[in-house]
């Protein structure tokens, strides 16, 4: 772990950076990520890299221990899967020359577009609105346990107190998360044609709109998952032992 953490560090010392390279490291990077994912026993249809300001390529010319890196190459891809929402994540890789990797690292990334996870996989792009729905699923479901978790923990506290300041200040710091909510997705109905036919369904979930991205490891196991269903239901007879009027 000290090692990884210290590999990724470079990418935030050095000194020269190039914005949207396109040069042969991102080629040579690519095939190693693919490799490595072989190797790992990995289903990935394919790897992409995003060809925007993300994209840089920083000169580096030291040694990380006894290996020699030239330049540091760093941004944003995908592992593309077959009929399933791609993985959106960034990524940092070493190189000793820009034909020659030597370190490659998936990281997490949190601002992931959704529609670009329904549409990497050819065979979803036609119609990618039941992805857009999983998704939207997977982040009711995290919300949700997220919710009940918090509102637990603040009866915990209140009957340690002796007082309920704790489980109140909950819910108003989620209604104020519904005010919110409600005003954001009025603001995207007037993004464009796509939003204005989906956000309609999307004001009326009670937690979150689509557009915020996930994590999108998780959710391929999810979508895996044949007791997903029954999980579902589990966890609303949990929340129903809960005063959740002010989720709706």
């Amino acid at each position: 772990m000290t090692r990884l953490a210290g590999l990724l560090a470079l990418a935030l010392v050095s000194s020269f950076s190039q914005a949207q390279y396109a040069g042969p490291a991102v080629e040579s990077c690519r095939a190693y990520a693919k490799r490595e994912l072989a190797r790992d026993g990995g289903k990935a249809k394919d790897v992409v890299f995003e060809a925007d300001q993300s994209l840089v390529i920083e000169r580096y010319t030291r040694k990380v221990g006894t290996q020699f890196v030239s330049s540091i190459l760093s941004g944003n891809g995908a592992i593309v899967l077959d009929g399933a929402p791609s993985i959106e994540l960034a990524f940092v890789c070493l190189l000793a020359d820009e034909k020659r990797p030597v370190f490659f690292e998936w990281l997490p990334r949190r601002d992931a577009s959704p529609m670009a996870q329904c549409t990497r996989d050819q065979g979803m792009r036609a119609n990618p609105r039941p992805c857009l729905e999983t998704l939207l699923q997977v982040t009711e479901t995290d919300l949700m346990q997220a919710y009940a978790m918090r509102l637990t923990d603040a009866r915990e506290r209140e009957t340690a107190a002796k007082n309920e300041s704790a489980s109140e200040s909950y819910r108003k710091a989620n209604r104020a998360w519904l005010q919110y909510r409600d005003a954001e997705c009025a603001r995207r109905r007037g993004m464009s044609k796509f939003v204005q036919h989906h956000a309609p369904e999307e004001c009326q979930n009670k937690y979150h709109p689509f557009g915020r991205g996930g994590r999108s490891t998780d959710l391929i196991v999810r979508i895996h998952n044949p007791g997903k269903e029954q999980q579902e239901r589990d966890m609303n007879s949990y929340l129903d032992a809960y005063d959740t009027s002010d989720l709706h």
